[in-house]
């Protein structure tokens, strides 16, 4: 059977490592998987520039694609990592379709064309980052505090001790796609609503409202990863294996035996 890679792109001020709960267990279940970290942040944050832009990001995945000749892939967006699969899955459709077999969206931005990542927060929300950014001068802005995505005690330490700035450049850039070539994937919206995370309010809402969307609830907080990754972890197996085709059959076998 032809499983699909699973491609896991993190959200902002996280990176690769914040899947270390998660790939092992797909591994376990057969599930092929690889974990990219975006350009200037985690272990790639000496990279941190000023020209860090989305096109920057979505290139970051393509390129992983490319250099490990994933055949087919379940795009999986975090956070902020959905407007980066959204332009993935576009442009993978356009020259190469077929190669994206589904997309989940983990409590993550499920943008219109046009939009950008913070298009669809609060006025108050946007000024406060991009005052934020004045100490980088405007090139970052940096994480809060892990607790807003429902950590405590161990857990909580550890994101707060690997988060780093998230480029100020992909925080505006509006992402121009082909929406309908986009909805013709099989698509899924993880939502997390124990606590739920404001910033995500306007994306729950589409999801229940727009058709072809699957939405499956976690009672857990916005980085599940963290908290439940068992519970992520199946949901993700699940996909994958529905998104299985059969092995092509040999010129020796018989279809009918």
């Amino acid at each position: 059977m032809n499983t699909p890679t699973v491609v896991l792109v993190h959200g902002a001020w996280h990176g690769a490592w914040c899947w270390q709960r998660v790939v092992p267990r797909l591994q376990q279940a057969g599930v092929g998987v690889h974990a990219v970290t975006l350009t200037g942040v985690a272990d790639r944050a000496h990279l941190m520039a000023p020209g860090i832009r989305l096109a920057t990001h979505v290139q970051d995945v393509l390129g992983l694609i490319t250099a490990f000749e994933l055949e087919r892939v379940v795009l999986v967006g975090h956070s902020y990592g959905g407007i980066v699969i959204t332009g993935v899955a576009d442009q993978l459709q356009q020259s190469q379709p077929g190669r994206v077999a589904a997309l989940v969206y983990v409590d993550a931005v499920t943008p219109h064309p046009g939009e950008s990542w913070s298009s669809m927060h609060a006025p108050e929300t946007v000024a406060q980052r991009l005052t934020a950014a004045q100490a980088s001068g405007g090139i970052s802005f940096g994480p809060p505090d892990a607790s807003v995505f429902g950590l405590s005690g161990a857990d909580r330490d550890w994101v707060n001790r690997r988060q780093t700035p998230q480029p100020l450049g992909v925080y505006q850039d509006r992402l121009d796609f082909d929406a309908a070539r986009v909805a013709s994937l099989p698509r899924t919206f993880i939502d997390c609503t124990s606590p739920a995370l404001p910033t995500i309010a306007v994306m729950r809402q589409r999801v229940r409202t727009e058709p072809s969307w699957e939405v499956r609830e976690l009672a857990t907080g916005h980085d599940p990863m963290v908290s439940e990754p068992e519970a992520l972890s199946n949901i993700l197996i699940d996909v994958a294996r529905r998104q299985t085709h059969p092995t092509e059959l040999s010129a020796h076998e018989n279809p009918d035996r």
